[in-house]
């Protein structure tokens, strides 16, 4: 059974920091691309950052410069170091995966839309508080 667990969410001050991790079993982790992505309320969703197994990031408007992804492939585990939280920065936040590598992957174009993911969690609450 494929799963994708997120964990690590709370309530935190603003300019206060989080990490997100993201445990994922039931198929071969090598070959995904792991992403996060967030929704707030009244909000669509929006790509957040994005790990390849060989290690290659992305990262969306929302996650870039005070959020880092990362990933441990032996614990088959994405984190996601968040600092500096804001207010804006509430929202559930979610991990997918999508198959990469073979022949007409284009995970580096395609991740930020999430429609093309194989696989979602059931998301982490983060809320940041002014």
């Amino acid at each position: 059974e494929v799963q994708l667990v997120e964990s690590g969410g709370g309530l935190v001050r603003a300019g206060g920091s989080l990490r997100l991790s993201c445990a994922a079993s039931g198929f071969t982790f090598d070959d995904y691309a792991i992403a996060w992505f967030r929704q707030a309320p009244g909000k669509e969703r929006e790509g957040v950052s994005c790990i390849t197994s060989d290690g290659t990031t992305y990262y969306g408007n929302s996650g870039k410069g005070r959020f880092t992804i990362s990933s441990d492939n032996a614990k088959n585990t994405v984190y996601l170091q968040m600092t500096s939280l804001k207010p804006e920065d509430t929202a559930v936040y979610y991990c997918a995966a999508v198959e990469w590598g073979f022949e007409g992957s284009d995970v580096e174009n395609t991740w930020e839309r999430g429609g093309d993911m194989d696989y979602w969690g059931k998301g982490t609450l983060v809320t940041v508080s002014s």
